[in-house]
């Protein structure tokens, strides 16, 4: 109004920075003020505290099954405490990643307002100093009014020009940012300081230097993160802990934020991008040309310089301690329990694996609240699920290493034979390709089974030393496939999250161009090709069971055909070597039960009734003699067998009962006389094969006389 242009931006210019720091510092003691107003007194607080200590642990032990101890003590909750780089506070749904980004985003907001006003001023300011410069022009509009802070027009505004106000905005904010993550911007200072120094003595800058290309150097305040395991520590000593060289004078969030630290990266990028578009969208066409994201350029070098690779290297550091950890491949103990698809109620994962799963989500947590870097930290979850994959492999080949089921999954002939068998279906990730393996007809399932049941059988006398005799690697194998597909289930479920975010991503920068480039970083790989690795090693340690089961087998019934079945008297008990065999099936199937969902168990143990009937067959050729006891005993063998298969509750008892009972038809047919026998086969020539019927009359049976001629006379009732 007094016409004195200059003088007025002169003083705008000094007062700016300080005015703003004080806003900002008044705004943040004025929400401190009201959050500590609203806490309750000494003793309602120690109350407070008490309860909430109840009520952490009751949360912890919310996660463990009803009557039954853990013994290695796992929860999610503990698991997580144990392996992440960062306090449940800083993770990224944590209460400081919240209060970080809404005390961001309330500050952003105020300077958004104020510099809707600058933008005023600012028009009005050079509006007056044209009509002082020229006087013989009655009338400047405002889009003929020249942008540039270093143009001669800023001298007659004293130095102040919108381009200044942007940067000393933009500075401060980035002050604030600096002091939520601990880390000193020097080159920022210094740059503040002379920008401040030039307008104070309104000395025009020659050098060409912009004012809204904001370059920053870091100095961390506090290189030290504070981890759970020092959870004691950190309440005897304050909840944050601060570096020596943390500046006295700051905005005083601390008292606000449950933490500071660089973790807080990730809550501060969004509001910042937000701010940015605001300011893009406000400014006056005619200076678009001017920068105007000094401050999202500073946080997306942070984020890449800094926080990116601390980050990696501090995962990295939970994912070696998750894996190489004592207890990461130990199956958990239990007394007696029953397996549980559900995480939460106690599924027993491997702790490692489930460190695992839990650190991968928790980085692909800081992907979403950063989407312009998921790709790099997708590629770091990738570089963790193969570490963590090469760990499981290695545990995998202790348990099989040099053992004949092992070494048989790998031959052709019989990886094609596993894949055709329709238990098998029990893999299939496709509901239309499962039905149509498990609708097979039952003689080509049959053909299937004998076709292996052969192949194994051609391999007796099966060896001790070849067989996993120790349970322990049993039951790791089981859990170990299990983990394996929980975390590749979870994989997959996080790989369609990622890529539906960068879709959802991709679609809102086609529909709202920005002002400022924002692109993202090299579309990572598929996640999907990891979770059908860890689903790939899961199967092979199914089907080491399921052979190995299936030798086992092998190895105790392979005694018949060393004995003579000519019992003087009726025998009370089934042999030795099916008792043995029958125990071991209960024993490892109880074993294993808490660790394998019912289907796979079938899987695991639903061989043996086909390979232990093709062994019963196939040792009447080997056998030399047998009389009506000996028949007998063999049956009650079979039966005995019967019964401990038909204990796994997940087995089909009518399948095996018509198996076994196959067996027992067969071998009582050796009661028969010959005459009684032809017409058995005449009538049911389809029941078993020729050379079975065959080898019922080479073997030896005290008081049945068998004619020179018996062979041909079978021979004739068969087709040629």
């Amino acid at each position: 109004m007094l016409g004195k242009v200059a003088a007025a931006g002169a003083i705008i210019s000094q007062r700016l920075r300080p005015t703003i720091h004080e806003i900002i510092s008044t705004k943040i003691k004025a929400q401190a003020d009201h959050v500590n107003s609203s806490r309750p007194g000494i003793g309602q607080a120690a109350s407070t505290m008490l309860t909430g200590l109840h009520y952490l642990k009751g949360r912890l032990e919310s996660h463990q099954l009803p009557k039954q101890k853990r013994q290695n003590g796992i929860t999610l909750a503990g698991t997580l405490l144990a392996v992440s780089p960062v306090s449940p506070v800083m993770s990224p749904s944590g209460t400081a990643q919240t209060a970080a980004k809404e005390l961001l985003d309330s500050i952003l907001d105020t300077v958004v307002r104020i510099f809707e006003n600058h933008i005023i001023v600012g028009e009005l300011l050079e509006l007056k100093s044209s009509q002082q410069v020229d006087l013989n022009t009655p009338k400047v509009m405002a889009a003929d009014i020249n942008w540039n802070p270093d143009s001669d027009a800023s001298h007659d505004t004293g130095g102040y020009t919108l381009g200044f106000s942007l940067t000393v905005l933009q500075s401060e904010c980035q002050q604030l940012i600096c002091e939520i993550l601990r880390a000193t911007p020097e080159a920022a200072s210094a740059d503040a300081a002379v920008q401040t120094a030039r307008l104070a003595n309104k000395a025009p800058s020659k050098d060409k230097r912009s004012e809204d290309g904001l370059t920053f150097a870091f100095r961390f305040t506090d290189a030290t993160i504070p981890i759970p395991n020092q959870g004691a520590d950190l309440i005897r000593q304050g909840w944050s802990r601060r570096g020596p060289n943390v500046l006295q004078e700051g905005y005083g969030t601390a008292a606000v934020l449950p933490e500071q630290g660089i973790y807080l990266a990730a809550s501060v990028y969004r509001p910042v991008v937000q701010f940015t578009d605001k300011v893009a969208s406000m400014l006056p066409e005619k200076f678009s040309q001017l920068g105007n994201d000094g401050l999202l350029t500073f946080v997306e070098n942070f984020v890449k310089d800094h926080f990116l690779p601390t980050m990696f290297v501090d995962y990295r550091k939970g994912v070696q301690q998750a894996i190489s950890s004592p207890a990461a491949f130990r199956p958990r103990a239990y007394a007696a329990a029953s397996y549980t698809p559900s995480i939460e109620k106690g599924r027993p994962v491997l702790q490692g694996l489930l460190a695992i799963d839990l650190l991968a989500k928790e980085v692909l947590g800081w992907a979403q609240a950063m989407p312009k870097f998921a790709g790099d930290l997708i590629n770091y979850v990738q570089t963790f699920l193969e570490r963590t994959y090469e760990r499981c492999r290695t545990s995998y080949m202790e348990a099989v290493l040099e053992k004949q089921s092992y070494m048989l999954i790998g031959r052709h002939d019989v990886e094609n034979l596993m894949r055709l068998d329709p238990a098998s279906a029990c893999f299939r990730n496709s509901l239309d390709q499962g039905i149509r393996e498990t609708i097979a007809s039952d003689a080509e399932t049959i053909e299937v089974e004998m076709e292996l049941s052969d192949i194994l059988l051609n391999l007796r006398p099966i060896k001790q030393e070849n067989l996993i005799r120790d349970d322990n690697k049993l039951i790791l194998l089981a859990s170990l496939s299990d983990s394996l597909e929980y975390v590749a289930e979870s994989i997959e479920r996080l790989g369609k999250s990622s890529m539906k975010d960068q879709d959802q991503l991709e679609e809102k920068r086609s529909q709202k161009p920005l002002h400022h480039s924002r692109t993202s970083s090299a579309p990572p790989k598929d996640l999907a090709s990891f979770a059908e690795e860890y689903r790939k090693l899961s199967i092979d340690c199914l089907k080491v069971l399921r052979i190995e089961m299936q030798l086992e087998t092998i190895f105790h019934m392979q005694e018949m055909t060393s004995r003579e079945y000519l019992d003087d008297q009726d025998a009370e008990e089934p042999d030795d070597f099916v008792i043995s065999l029958t125990s071991q099936i209960t024993r490892r199937d109880e074993e294993m039960a808490p660790f394998v969902a019912g289907e796979k168990r079938n899987y695991i143990f639903g061989g043996i009734c086909s390979i232990a009937a093709n062994a019963f067959m196939k040792a009447l050729v080997d056998i030399k003699s047998i009389n009506l006891f000996g028949v007998q005993q063999i049956c009650r063998n079979s039966i005995a067998l019967e019964q401990a298969l038909a204990a796994i509750s997940s087995i089909d008892n009518e399948a095996i009962q018509l198996r076994l009972d196959r067996v027992r038809t067969y071998y009582e047919l050796l009661n028969m006389p010959f005459e009684a026998l032809l017409a058995f086969i005449a009538e049911h020539e389809h029941l078993f094969t020729s050379a079975e019927y065959t080898n019922l009359l080479k073997v030896h049976v005290p008081g049945r006389e068998i004619p020179s001629d018996a062979e041909d006379r079978v021979g004739e009732i068969f087709p040629r």
